[in-house]
């Protein structure tokens, strides 16, 4: 019996060497792909890190806007206005029997800081005809004010009167409160206690 034909040996070199280079090629590409997998593995673990940073963010800003809008308006919030009217319909003041009557509001300071520029204003056209304060500022004009009121400072309160009108008019002219916080912003409260700040125009 005769040996086997393995044919020449650089045939038999060549096709070791082949497939030599070809697993040399698999575990090559393997490789690669593994290295694909855990660098996108990895990306997407950075993109859902950085999403949670991103919300965290947002959320913390949220959380500062709304702690500096808190600051904002807790002045604002802090001026209480009350009001009632007065008069006598018995007397009649402009002879057709409907007697008079007037709008008598107090406007208390009760936050830490002063507000400016006080005024209360009467429906769309009138506002207070005097102010007087009730609070010790010892003015020798036994505290009557001018309308607007500069300054009301802390923990005090000033009285408006509206002009003595018919009582038709009282009822068709409610109060609405205006003033300046001590931050410099303007604002406005109705006869129904809305409370909102009055644009740069002074539109309300």
């Amino acid at each position: 019996m005769g040996l086997a034909d393995w044919g020449d040996v650089p045939t038999w070199f060549s096709g070791v060497g082949a497939l030599t280079a070809g697993w040399f090629a698999y575990q090559t590409i393997r490789s690669q792909r593994r290295q694909i997998g855990e660098q996108r593995a990895f990306i997407a673990e950075q993109t859902r890190f950085m999403d949670e940073q991103r919300q965290n963010l947002e959320l913390e800003r949220a959380e500062l806007r709304a702690q500096a809008e808190e600051r904002r308006v807790s002045q604002a919030r802090q001026i209480h206005m009350a009001f009632t009217t007065w008069g006598s319909s018995g007397e009649d003041r402009y002879g057709d029997g409907t007697g008079y009557s007037a709008w008598r509001v107090e406007v208390e300071n009760k936050s830490n800081e002063p507000i400016r520029d006080v005024t209360v204003r009467f429906g769309e056209t009138y506002i207070a005809a005097t102010a007087t304060d009730e609070q010790g500022f010892h003015h020798p004009d036994g505290g009557r004010r001018l309308v607007p009121v500069p300054l009301i400072p802390a923990g005090h309160k000033v009285v408006f009167e509206s002009p003595n009108w018919s009582e038709a008019t009282v009822d068709n002219n409610r109060p609405a409160l205006l003033f300046t916080d001590d931050g410099g912003v303007l604002w406005r409260r109705d006869s129904y206690g809305k409370l909102e700040e009055v644009p740069a125009d002074g539109a309300s």
